[in-house]
């Protein structure tokens, strides 16, 4: 029997296990293959969606839906957590001190977000990463009619890379439609000598930045916030007031790769295309977790997905496998409450952005919507 197994049942994993019973579905059948995914939380999370919170858009609960309602019948559940991976002798414990050997094993992690690790930034800050910070957000916002908001990427790399640029296109029009844009100052300010780490999509945004009076701050790499005085310092010595700050805090990965010797800073070193990590066999990472030349975003563990299910269903056929992940990501950005724009791209290359528009704004809106048949693999 070959046994396989999913670590996490966020959007990478779900849509791999999803995707591996459907097409090992004769081989389950016959009880020859078992996919088994195990969870630590029996709700699956679409994290895009609380950027919209923010907002009053959405409601937290509208973005998480349980993840047995999404996981194929000929999927095993597990809902507990892994707290060790032994590559050597091919299996993971949980907590409730239970082993599960694998045969192949697939690790989607995820990221994680660590605002304590810059000085004052939990206690100062405020970010859209998760429901109680969406929530704490919007709750600012609310009562926010002058001074300076700032927002600041802290750390990267970061989910969803588009998503700063999202926030101040969003919420300079959020302000204007209230009447309160000319009592706010916007500052938008980005770790490296640009607007974004991709050199078009900086191209692209600043001067649409500079059009609607949002200043930018680069090569702004914040190491403090004082919560009192309300300053944020940077290791270039300067520093920057503010009276809402909005800040993309540092993220890191689960401690499990660390823990189980397959990484040392926590992203797991795999080949760009297979996804196979690099320090132990039979071992695929997706999602967040893997550090490969794109975005850590959802479009990217849904295509990663796709790729691993197919190579490991060539491996318990006895073939040889030939999908290969050549980087594809596709983003929407929105760039105002109503227009949006996309970006569509593998690797080495630059992508090219469409004119805002309506349509692409109900396009990601009725995306979100049907997010839940991709987490399903129809989509």
């Amino acid at each position: 029997m070959t046994r396989i197994v999913v670590v996490g049942g966020g959007t990478g994993g779900t849509i791999v296990a999803n995707r591996l019973a459907e097409k090992l579905d004769p081989e389950i059948a016959a009880g020859d293959v078992t996919v088994t995914l195990v969870t630590d939380d029996p709700k699956h999370t679409y994290k895009p969606l609380f950027l919209y919170v923010a907002f009053g858009k959405r409601e937290p609960e509208q973005a998480r839906r349980p993840v047995d309602e999404l996981l194929d019948d000929r999927v095993d559940l597990k809902v507990d957590r892994v707290v060790d991976v032994d590559t050597d002798e091919k299996h993971v414990e949980r907590a409730d001190g239970k082993v599960l050997p694998y045969d192949h094993l697939v690790l989607a992690t995820g990221a994680k977000v660590v605002p304590e690790e810059t000085p004052g930034l939990k206690e100062g800050g405020h970010h859209f990463y998760g429901a109680e910070g969406a929530e704490a957000l919007r709750d600012e916002l609310a009562d926010f009619e002058e001074g300076h908001l700032v927002l600041s990427v802290v750390g990267t790399p970061h989910m969803c890379p588009a998503a700063p640029l999202e926030f101040v296109f969003m919420v300079d029009d959020w302000l204007r439609e209230r009447g309160r844009r000319a009592d706010v100052d916007i500052t938008y300010t980005y770790p490296i000598g640009r607007a974004h780490g991709l050199e078009a999509i900086a191209d692209w945004a600043t001067p649409r930045l500079e059009e609607r009076d949002i200043a930018i701050e680069t090569f702004f790499n914040a190491t403090e916030v004082d919560p009192e005085e309300r300053v944020v310092s940077t290791v270039e010595g300067t520093e920057l007031s503010y009276d809402l700050l909005v800040a993309i805090p540092p993220h890191r990965a689960d401690d499990l790769a660390v823990d189980a010797g397959l990484t040392e800073d926590g992203w797991v070193d795999v080949d760009n295309e297979t996804l196979e990590a690099a320090s132990a066999e039979d071992v695929y990472v997706i999602g967040d977790a893997a550090e490969v030349p794109t975005s850590k975003a959802g479009s990217v563990a849904h295509f990663e997905a796709g790729v691993v299910a197919d190579r490991l269903a060539s491996r318990v056929r006895g073939r040889t496998p030939t999908a290969r992940y050549d980087g594809k990501t596709v983003c929407f950005i929105e760039t105002g409450m109503d227009e949006a724009t996309f970006v569509e791209f593998s690797y080495g290359e630059q992508p090219a952005l469409p004119d805002p528009s309506r349509f692409i704004h109900w396009a990601k809106l009725s995306y979100n919507e049907s997010y839940w048949l991709t987490a399903k693999g129809i989509l």
